[in-house]
């Protein structure tokens, strides 16, 4: 009987936040408004940088795709909770969660990749900029995001490959408000020791080595700038690299913050809280990181509007 109970699973129960049903409507509100915010903002970043032909440069093309990634970043997780609360149901089948898990994965890393090659592209237009349209062409530029997504295609699938393996007792409960790749560990009924192994080596490998091509290109980018005489020529590479920067720390602070916080506290409400910054502040706030640090974007997205408006004028007389 124990042996039917660990393999005939189909369904997880994601506890969320809190059981108070008073709390159920602020929770719904809250992550709808922000789940909007984050897509309509993304979105418009996006429809800017098609629309500009000023923004048709390799930095507003990275910066489109950590766009369009942090929109489905969001997707994988919100919605579901959303209708979970909406529906005062906990359960999410075994293939849903599988499945929101390899995109959880897949875009997570996605965003940490693109954060990095933008990185490397300030570095080459600030320290090589005679040499930047020939080293940043647009062949190498759709080629590192085509790598990018290649190189996470496959871990993922080995991760989630690697959970089929694992066995699942019947009402397995998941602390979390989505499907969590550590948590999942964690609450399964077989040996989860190769999957612990694999889980801490690639995040190491894919966490460590991009961030250090983070501090690297920034470090050759301070080093170029300490040279420059011209205090104009420093505040336009401060400037460019401002809304970068500012991405990158909110982006590894919130997530060593999680770390941290789910080291410390062994409360599974405390540490689902302290996930919300990353997987729906972080996508939430890049948008507006962007578009009030950036001149560019903001007289892209000013005219984006302004031509919305005009063409919803004219409809409507």
């Amino acid at each position: 009987m124990e042996a039917e109970n660990q393999t005939k699973i189909s369904e997880f129960l994601l506890l969320g936040f809190s059981e108070d049903p008073e709390l159920q409507p602020l929770f719904f509100g809250l992550f709808l408004f922000m789940y909007l915010v984050t897509v309509l903002g993304n979105l418009f970043i996006i429809l800017a940088v098609i629309s500009d032909s000023h923004l048709h440069t390799p930095m507003y093309f990275f910066l489109s795709n950590l766009s369009f990634v942090d929109i489905c970043f969001v997707t994988t997780t919100v919605p579901k909770m959303l209708v979970n609360i909406q529906t005062q149901s906990k359960d999410i089948s075994y293939m849903g969660c599988l499945t929101r898990m390899y995109f959880f994965v897949t875009f997570i890393v996605l965003d940490n990749f693109l954060l990095t090659v933008m990185a490397y592209d300030r570095f080459v237009a600030i320290c090589h900029p005679l040499q930047y349209t020939v080293i940043m062409n647009p062949r190498l530029c759709v080629l590192l995001v085509l790598i990018s997504w290649a190189i996470i295609f496959w871990v993922a699938l080995l991760h989630i490959l690697l959970i089929t393996r694992m066995n699942f007792c019947i009402g397995t409960e998941i602390p979390h408000f989505f499907c969590e790749l550590a948590q999942v560990i964690k609450v399964a009924c077989s040996d989860t020791l190769i999957n612990n192994i694999f889980l801490y080596v690639l995040t190491a490998l894919l966490v460590v080595f991009p961030f250090s091509g983070i501090l690297f290109s920034y470090s050759q980018i301070v080093s170029s700038l300490t040279r420059k005489s011209s205090p104009r020529a420093k505040y336009k590479a401060f400037s460019t690299c401002g809304s970068h920067v500012s991405v990158v720390s909110l982006f590894y602070g919130t997530g060593i913050g999680v770390y941290l916080s789910s080291a410390v506290t062994h409360s599974s409400q405390e540490s689902s809280i302290a996930s919300v910054i990353y997987t729906v502040v972080t996508p939430m706030l890049n948008p507006f990181i962007y578009s009030l640090r950036n001149k560019d974007v903001k007289g892209a997205l000013g005219k984006l509007l302004s031509r919305a408006i005009s063409c919803s004028s004219w409809s409507f007389a």
